[in-house]
């Protein structure tokens, strides 16, 4: 990446300070730009979902695994519900959408409180293990909360074989004019497909293991037994590790990372695989240099640009995004390492100008919140509107989730200090509802600008990407309007 007319910035840089100017370019349609992210994860589109408990869950993992990112399980959790999660993730289909399945003799209620789970806006109705109906939620609407639900279901189904080819099944679902058909392998359910399912499967590749299940990571906190833990999530069957802190740049993590390391390594050389491990978070090319030397491979960027973080306001402690990506991004090419942009993306644009910085993939928390996959549960504002709640993992909600093992005196004196937001009401789009709505968007905004840069590959984007800084007022100039002036 260079700047146009080599300026020279004189201040440091947010992503809406920066504007991309197109180049001469070869690449004939942005289908054909390669995403895979260079940092030996095994992702084929540079999205990484933040460990944040509000937003990462099994529902978010396994959906965004099967579009080719991948997300990190937060440290708050249990290690018996995070090997849970994992086996339910590994489990999951890579093409197969996980259904939302009701037993013939429940009740309504039942069904109205899990279709809020997934963007498919049906569940499909067992009997045992074999499929008799399918019901949605105009199917539940104006009738007692205890009605069984097959006495509202839809029983006349159509269903498809596992080995049927995804054109088929298209034409299927477009000539019955269906929003989902269930899969079955045998008599089993296998999963269900939806038509933009069918044609999401066609444009992206899943993420998955060398055994070709779905990729997950998790984070581990630098305080207590960090090989230990490490060892643990390994064992568990976790994809990458992410030793997380806020301020990373710190001799405690340079103490854990060793110990992270030593057990990854253990764990290559017994099974032959060797795990990612990144960590972070730092701003500094010097926070870069010492976790890559302390054995990193991955270094997180990023203080205080994320949505639900006070961190800037309330200690002064931080770094525009877009430099502190160029400048951590250009250690870490010194050092043979990578960095993921954690934080501080609303919009496609932003994903494409952390890649052009150097980001390998970058981290999105905040944005995925509002989502029917994300880890909260869905609520109504009373008008109509649908919304999840979120909050900081510095903030006292999360604090007191992550010390509620100590005693009632530490956990208040640490509920004194958080720093984040608690409650956070994140509305669903109602035109991008899912996760895959908004990994669409993002991925379709990427990829054009490489096609700009003509550019086919990250590692092409990053040569090729010329940027130049422009007012307030040159952002504004760029946004549409939604309603005439």
């Amino acid at each position: 990446m260079k700047f146009l007319n080599d300026l020279q910035p004189t201040h440091d840089l947010t992503y809406n300070d920066i504007f991309m100017v197109p180049s001469r370019s070869a690449v004939v349609s942005r289908s054909g730009v390669d995403l895979t992210t260079p940092d030996s994860v095994g992702t084929s589109i540079p999205l990484v979902v933040s460990n944040m408990t509000a937003v990462a869950g099994k529902r978010m993992a396994e959906t965004v695994a099967r579009r080719g990112g991948i997300t990190i399980l937060p440290q708050d959790i249990s290690l018996a519900a995070l090997q849970d999660m994992v086996e339910k993730i590994k489990r999951a289909h890579p093409v197969f959408e996980t259904p939302i399945t009701v037993d013939v003799n429940d009740s309504v209620s039942t069904a109205l409180a899990l279709l809020g789970k997934r963007s498919h806006g049906a569940a499909v109705v067992l009997e045992g293990h074999r499929p008799v109906g399918i019901v949605a939620e105009k199917d539940c609407l104006e009738v007692d909360r205890f009605t069984p639900i097959h006495q509202v279901m839809t029983s006349e189904i159509v269903t498809v074989d596992k080995d049927t080819h995804l054109d088929s099944v298209f034409e299927t679902l477009s000539t019955r004019h269906l929003g989902m058909v269930p899969v079955l392998d045998g008599e089993h359910l296998a999963g269900v497909l939806t038509r933009k399912g069918v044609l999401r499967s066609a444009l992206y590749t899943p993420a998955v293991d060398p055994a070709g299940n779905l990729m997950v990571g998790a984070a581990v906190g630098i305080n207590g037994d960090v090989g230990a833990k490490t060892r643990d999530l390994l064992e568990a069957g976790v994809d990458v590790i992410v030793l997380d802190t806020a301020h990373g740049h710190q001799e405690r993590m340079i103490e854990a990372l060793p110990l992270a390391v030593a057990a990854r390594d253990d764990f290559a050389q017994r099974t032959g695989r060797r795990i990612q491990i990144a960590a972070g978070n730092v701003v500094s090319a010097a926070g870069t240099r010492d976790l890559a030397e302390a054995g990193a491979d991955i270094l997180k960027v990023g203080v205080g640009p994320g949505a639900m973080c006070t961190t800037r306001m309330m200690t002064g402690v931080g770094r525009p995004q877009f430099s502190a990506v160029l400048e951590c991004a250009a250690a870490a090419r010194e050092a043979g390492v990578e960095v993921w942009a954690d934080g501080g993306v609303k919009y496609p644009r932003d994903v494409a100008l952390a890649l052009a910085a150097g980001a390998a993939s970058v981290m999105v928390g905040s944005w995925f919140a509002g989502t029917y996959e994300s880890a909260g549960d869905l609520v109504s504002d009373g008008e109509g509107r649908l919304y999840k709640e979120s909050f900081g993992m510095a903030s006292a909600r999360a604090v007191q989730q992550r010390t509620k093992h100590q005693s009632a005196f530490e956990r208040a004196r640490a509920a004194l200090f958080e720093e984040g937001i608690s409650h956070s009401r994140m509305y669903l789009d109602q035109h991008r509802p899912g996760v895959e709505d908004l990994i669409d968007s993002i991925v379709s905004g990427v990829r054009s600008a490489f096609s700009y840069a003509g550019a086919d590959s990250i590692a092409q984007f990053r040569e090729r990407a010329i940027v130049g800084v422009q007012s307030a007022a040159g952002y504004e100039e760029g946004r549409p309007r939604e309603v005439s002036w």
